[in-house]
């Protein structure tokens, strides 16, 4: 039902993700109605599809979205540390950057500069706070080998298929009792959106979840070419 909810306004399409049960905490309605996707992008803000922000990169679906708050929920909690890989236009972290609260912390990476600069632009719109006091920081890296000062994160979203498998640094850096949502796959076959759970033992957990299409997870390099 994912491509049925489409809106006029984001409290719109928000309103119909949840009366499609793909939103179901209150926390996620309320992260996403705060965060209006209009603002991060220029076309069709509020259909349930994916959209071109230009460099070969796109602003995933609301459900996408609204699947992996969900999916993260019980990580994205008051004071929790997130890592953002492939942060895109900024939306996501910005949605993150509202679950986790003002104790709790976002890293958006993107190997994209000017996605960076315009992903801060975007979030500096609506909540320049999360910007200024370091609740949200987004930098120029590569994505695969996330971001290890910051490290560990409670949560990890990866906005892109990794189509050489997991990266092992990324799970290195997640933190015992963490989560990881990416989605695994080449890009001309069958993708799957993957949830790695790192129990408080430090046993990894994989589970495959769904079918699902993602830009590759590559480099600055071969996306400016494909661009």
């Amino acid at each position: 039902m994912a491509w049925r909810s489409h809106g006029q306004t984001n409290d719109e399409l928000v309103d119909n993700l949840k009366a499609h049960n793909i939103i179901q905490h209150d926390e996620v309605e309320k992260a996403m109605k705060l965060v209006d996707r209009g603002l991060y992008t220029p076309h069709n803000q509020y259909m349930d599809a994916p959209q071109s922000i230009g460099y070969g990169a796109t602003i995933s679906a609301p459900h996408m979205h609204a699947y992996a708050l969900e999916l993260l929920h019980e990580q994205l909690k008051s004071g929790g540390k997130v890592l953002d890989v492939g942060s895109g236009s900024g939306y996501l972290s910005a949605c993150f950057a509202m679950m986790v609260g003002e104790k709790g912390k976002v890293i958006g990476i993107e190997h994209v500069p000017n996605l960076v600069t315009q992903s801060i632009k975007n979030i500096e719109k609506h909540a320049p706070e999360l910007i200024a006091s370091g609740r949200v920081k987004i930098s120029v890296g590569d994505g695969r080998k996330g971001y290890e000062p910051e490290a560990p994160y409670n949560a990890i979203h990866v906005g892109a298929a990794a189509e050489q498998g997991v990266p092992d640094e990324l799970i290195k850096q997640l933190a015992p009792g963490g989560r990881m949502v990416i989605p695994v796959g080449n890009k001309l076959g069958m993708q799957a959106l993957e949830q790695i759970d790192k129990l408080l033992d430090g046993q990894i957990v994989r589970q495959s979840l769904m079918d699902v299409m993602y830009v590759p997870l590559t480099d600055k390099d071969s996306q400016y070419t494909k661009w």
